[in-house]
């Protein structure tokens, strides 16, 4: 562990990814904590306050503070793209394994399914299912989660067809073990380190994601400090505090780039031929 964040540390988009990502940990761990104001507390005499001593990024429509805002929305905003995420990568992984390993026609059946929910874009995936379940943070999640599962299927996939053929797979199976047992105990812990990879890469657009379902009124809903909706509430108000949409969009932007860099980090680590 030590000498893969050695490696990691060395990679300039690796450290620079480590950095980003870890300041987003900070700011969810500690963010209630480091928010000078109540991110729910309105002052009328403070409405489309530009950065100043007292409210350093400014104020919004309300007189709420932005930064107490975003230091309280890290929570919502990557907390819950992180969960979506790991859904995502838990389904598609045990679906893309499950289909290595039963091959022949289950495998084809299985796969060509994956491949026509993969023809519907994310989003328009995310919407449909959200519209199904309804509007919540939750259901949000729930609909993030599933978007993602086929393309974490297609890639565990891809990466199982080769452990299936290992000895100690073919052994498993001679000693008689059940198919879930193979499955879960013998070959998903052995594509664990494509799969993070990709999951990495996918918590950035998971953010992205869930701002987006936010900004159409879909996800977290009103007074949430989420993202997302303060993009949404702000662009109302452009005109008369360009500071209220530049921060959020900012914090969406720099989370999305540094899970980025994280993930083209933790590629070029692992790769055994570097």
């Amino acid at each position: 562990m030590t000498d893969l964040l050695a490696r990691l540390v060395r990679s300039p988009q690796g450290a620079m990814g480590l950095l980003l990502v870890a300041c987003a940990v900070v700011l969810v761990l500690f963010g209630p904590l480091l928010a000078p104001h109540d991110p729910e507390a309105f002052s009328p005499l403070a409405r489309y306050q530009g950065p100043d001593a007292e409210f350093w990024l400014g104020t919004d429509q309300y007189g709420r503070d932005i930064l107490s805002r975003i230091l309280y929305g890290a929570r919502s905003t990557v907390v819950m793209a992180f969960f979506a995420t790991a859904l995502g990568t838990a389904v598609g992984s045990v679906i893309g394994t499950t289909s290595a390993f039963l091959g022949g026609r289950s495998d084809e059946a299985i796969m060509r399914t994956v491949d026509a929910i993969m023809s519907i874009p994310s989003l328009l995936l995310a919407l449909l299912i959200v519209n199904l379940l309804g509007k919540s943070g939750l259901n949000a999640l729930l609909a993030v989660g599933l978007a993602f599962a086929p393309g974490m299927a297609r890639v565990t996939r891809s990466v199982a067809l080769a452990v299936r053929q290992q000895d100690y797979v073919n052994a498993a199976i001679a000693r008689g073990e059940t198919s879930a047992y193979v499955i879960l105990r013998e070959m998903l812990p052995n594509v664990v380190a494509p799969v993070i990879v990709e999951m990495t890469i996918r918590v950035a657009f998971a953010v992205m994601l869930f701002a987006t379902l936010s900004f159409l009124g879909l996800g977290a809903q009103p007074p949430a400090p989420e993202w997302g909706l303060m993009v949404s509430e702000a662009r109302r108000f452009m005109h008369l505090s360009p500071w209220m949409i530049v921060w959020p969009s900012l914090a969406i932007a720099i989370v999305a780039i540094g899970f980025n860099l994280l993930g083209d980090g933790l590629r070029d680590t692992l790769n055994p031929r570097t």
